[in-house]
């Protein structure tokens, strides 16, 4: 029976488990959500439409749940994955908690989830779930993202 050497050591797997992301901060502007809503194609009148939006449940104009995208979306740099330099993105899971509102301060901080490593044919790889947190100004969590990146070793 063959015997592996471990893809990561004890330290590295706690290096990325304690790995901590830039806090972002997005202010939620109803011009902003207006482009978003067209971008996307959705012409629903909460997101553009002020008077229909303030006769709504609502009160005002929302942002489409998919907004919290524009928060920005950067490749997680953690240290101790390098010499992992390929990526692949295994996909993401959202959980919407709170109606983001034109007008809010919206928090976002990520960290690691869980870290696991398996024998794929593209080599050893290291899948890496990291979580953000959507926040508005009053602390309520609006949104969690969870994302998982396969990161692997590149030929050569």
């Amino acid at each position: 029976m063959t015997q592996w050497a471990p893809i990561l050591t004890d330290e590295q797997r706690q290096a990325i488990l304690q790995w901590k992301g830039d806090t972002v901060v997005l202010e939620v502007e109803a011009g902003h959500v207006k482009r978003f809503a067209e971008a996307i194609g959705d012409a629903n009148p909460l997101y553009s439409d002020e008077v229909k939006a303030r006769q709504s449940r609502y009160g005002g104009i929302i942002a489409p749940p998919t907004f919290l995208r524009a928060a920005g979306s950067t490749i997680p740099v953690v240290a101790a994955l390098a010499g992992f330099d390929q990526i692949l993105d295994a996909g993401s899971e959202w959980e919407y908690r709170e109606t983001v509102r034109v007008g809010d301060v919206i928090t976002s901080a990520m960290g690691v989830k869980s870290v696991a490593t398996r024998r794929l044919a593209i080599g050893p790889s290291v899948f890496v779930v990291f979580e953000a947190t959507y926040r508005n100004q009053f602390g309520q969590v609006v949104a969690l993202q969870r994302s998982t990146l396969i990161r692997y070793r590149g030929a050569g």
